[in-house]
């Protein structure tokens, strides 16, 4: 157990102080009670001297003193279970509040390179097994201290010889109990990192379902699927194992811990020195004494699993954020300037990728950007949109250096349509009216009719109040491309960024959308990625890219009459049509 971890634990647990005085004094008090039944017990015992010679009336005031000190120990016990929960419960919100706004301040980088199943697995399940953990383990934690205590006190009180003998054979638990769990923390680290892997394939392998069916890739994958299902089984079994053995071996400790009371009690009974009542009474509490050790045993496998959920959820919590731009200026009346000056830029630095790009954009022009697969199209959009920052030079809009004002200011100046659509689950009318401000519904619909949605959503069921989502089978990719670029027809941003957005869309609509971009692209700085050529003819300048580098520029008709690889390009296009 790390005891950083347990540190930085416990400062989420901090807020609620005041709760958790409260549970050590309801624990505090169920203990006592649970301390004095044994005394009570003892006693209605010794009202028992011999055969004939029973006091009733005095034994029955003990039981119905008895009655109500459990009545009471009951009472306490639920409290404090009420309490350890909405301290445990409101521990976890935070946690998990604070991990998915972390998320959100997260650079590009990490989303990228980091399975999507994996954070989900950390912000669900990992925090979900710190809420287990923090239940019973808290709980017991308190319980266990005060039971500890109360019970040495008591021991002490009726017998000093007897409860040293408790006393000295405890450390042989605590020395078991400790050593089981140091071995068992490491396979539940595994088991924590496992599980992630675990998610994150089945994400990958669910989201992309058509595809390992068209390529008849189940056997595979299931194969896959079931390696890592492997060792999730490994791990977790050698971690409940080692677990499982701190219980039996605390035990075993605890009885031999019995048995030595016992027996020394039963010297000293005979000696005169101790009745037969408090002899039963010094053995219920040789067993109260003994069990918070099983019992904080046999909640061990939570706590280390909620320890090693804890480092999963501090180690996403640690990642490096997008430097803060709050003190920055925003960006105010960008008027569609776009000057990038001299950058490099690649994403593994062993690999360069941009190099030594210049591009000059005047307010209103149409850019259009082509070339081969990888050649940095994307990239540069990336780099324009400050989703990466360059390595060196600088990019600069409506005169101010990117890196010297609020992200924000900068991406909402941009409206952006992709080739990979994304709804979120919601209506159709909330989906379109995502980027924008209070939206009337008549701008909504002017919108959708901009972009030629208009028609197939009236013929949905409920309209524009119909539910939908990202995964939503009931409408094309095609539609909901539409209601993507309908979304950035709303806002009229100052500057436009269209990476193949028209690529899911069937052939008359596109013209259709094209007509509708170039009303929308009037006046409006834009950057278009496009694979067919046909699309860009219209481009006030054609970048034509090839390993990270602009190596033609021109309109349509001037690079044609070139005769150089935008040439090439172009008709090879048509001849492979």
């Amino acid at each position: 157990m790390n005891k950083k971890t347990l540190k930085r634990l416990l400062s989420y647990v901090k807020p609620y102080t005041p709760l958790a005085v409260l549970a050590f004094i309801l624990a505090a008090v169920g203990v006592s009670l649970t301390l004095t039944a044994p005394i009570i017990i003892g006693k209605a015992v010794d009202c028992a001297v011999g055969v004939g010679e029973v006091d009733f009336a005095k034994m029955m005031n003990y039981i119905i003193i008895l009655v109500f000190v459990v009545l009471g120990t009951a009472l306490a016990n639920w409290a404090l279970g009420f309490v350890m929960n909405k301290i445990s419960h409101g521990t976890v919100r935070d946690i998990r509040t604070q991990a998915f706004a972390k998320f959100s301040r997260l650079p590009l980088s990490y989303i990228d390179h980091t399975p999507k199943g994996d954070t989900m697995s950390v912000i669900i399940s990992d925090i979900d097994s710190i809420s287990d953990g923090i239940i019973q383990g808290f709980t017991q934690l308190f319980t266990g201290i005060a039971t500890i205590i109360g019970t040495l006190i008591f021991m002490f009180g009726i017998n000093v010889k007897i409860a040293l003998v408790c006393v000295c054979i405890t450390p042989l638990s605590l020395f078991v109990a400790s050593w089981i769990s140091r071995h068992s923390y490491k396979m539940f680290s595994e088991q924590s990192e496992v599980r992630g892997e675990l998610g994150g394939y089945v994400n990958e392998i669910i989201s992309g379902q058509k595809t390992v069916q068209a390529f008849s890739f189940q056997k595979r994958s299931a194969e896959k699927f079931g390696e890592i299902n492997q060792r999730l089984y490994k791990c977790g079994v050698k971690a409940q194992f080692l677990s499982a053995l701190t219980n039996p071996s605390t035990r075993f400790v605890n009885g031999i811990v019995y048995a030595a009371v016992g027996i020394t009690g039963a010297f000293t009974v005979v000696n005169g020195a101790l009745t037969v009542g408090f002899l039963s009474t010094f053995l219920a509490y040789a067993n109260q004494y003994t069990k918070p050790f099983n019992e904080i045993s046999g909640v061990i496998t939570e706590l280390q699993a909620a320890f090693a959920g804890a480092e999963r959820v501090f180690a996403l919590l640690d990642e490096k954020e997008e430097e803060p731009d709050n003190a920055l200026p925003s960006l105010e009346d960008c008027d569609g300037t776009v000057s990038v000056e001299n950058v490099f830029f690649s994403y593994d630095k062993n690999i360069p990728l941009i190099e030594d790009f210049n591009l000059n954009v005047s307010p209103g022009q149409r850019v259009a950007i082509v070339g081969p697969t990888g050649c940095g199209k994307t990239t540069l959009i990336n780099l324009l949109m400050r989703f990466y920052d360059v390595d060196k030079g600088r990019i600069v809009v409506s005169g101010k250096d990117i890196t010297e004002i609020t992200r924000d200011s900068l991406r909402s100046s941009y409206g952006m349509v992709l080739q990979e659509t994304w709804l979120f689950k919601g209506t159709i009318r909330e989906n379109i009216a995502y980027g924008a401000d209070n939206p009337t519904d008549e701008e909504i619909i002017e919108a959708a009719k901009t972009a030629y949605a208009h028609s197939f959503i009236k013929r949905l069921p409920q309209g524009y109040d119909t539910i939908i989502s990202d995964d939503d089978e009931n409408i094309s990719q095609g539609q909901k491309q539409l209601l993507c670029i309908a979304r950035v027809m709303l806002i009229k941003p100052r500057m436009l960024i269209l990476d193949e957005a028209t690529s899911s869309i069937d052939t008359m609509t596109e013209i259709r959308v094209q007509k509708a971009f170039n009303k929308i692209m009037n006046g409006r700085t834009s950057f278009v990625i496009a694979h067919r050529l046909s699309t860009i003819k219209e481009a006030d300048a054609i970048l034509v890219m090839k390993s990270g580098k602009v190596i033609e520029i021109g309109t349509h008709d001037e690079l044609l009459a070139k005769k150089g690889f935008y040439y090439e390009l172009y008709n090879s296009q048509y001849k492979q049509a």
